[in-house]
């Protein structure tokens, strides 16, 4: 492993080691990285803004689960609220332009942890609810959510949660 860490992605003869890096390769590849440079850098700066949340999280998850469960929870709609505020203003149902990206996707990944450390966590966030109920539904997504490999899978490797 380069960094010495996983997950390890391998596509042909392309090796990467770093999850962001893999989410913007498989964004190009899949056409889930905009209508050109500026939606691209959009896209960029809302995956950074999922990234920085989703390492509060992992920091409570390995670090501060006893100690700091109910200040992040307690914090948690200030943290969602930009996100809502991103989706309300573009009124696409996604987070950037007319389709879906791979922001996209890690948000909904992210709600879906935040939603099992704190259940009502989207409760006041109608369009954020409406997000996560729609990518629910794509045909692929729901398939794997529903899966039993899915349901037995951890969210977390300490058992936290």
């Amino acid at each position: 492993c380069l960094f010495g860490q996983l997950p390890k992605f391998q596509d042909g003869d392309l090796v990467l080691f770093q999850s962001n890096a893999m989410l913007r390769h498989l964004g190009r590849k899949h056409g889930a990285y905009g209508k050109g440079e500026c939606q691209a850098s959009l896209i960029d700066m809302m995956n950074d803004g999922v990234e920085d949340l989703r390492l509060k999280y992992i920091k409570l998850i390995y670090q501060e689960y006893e100690t700091g469960k109910d200040a992040f929870i307690k914090d948690l709609s200030n943290q969602l609220k930009p996100f809502e505020n991103v989706l309300v203003k573009n009124k696409s149902g996604f987070l950037v332009g007319d389709q879906i990206s791979f922001a996209d996707y890690n948000l909904f990944d992210l709600l879906l942890n935040l939603k099992v450390l704190s259940p009502g966590c989207l409760d006041s966030f109608p369009a954020l609810k409406s997000f996560v109920d729609t990518i629910s539904a794509r045909p692929k997504v729901k398939a794997l959510i529903e899966s039993d490999s899915f349901k037995k899978l951890p969210i977390n490797g300490n058992g936290k949660q």
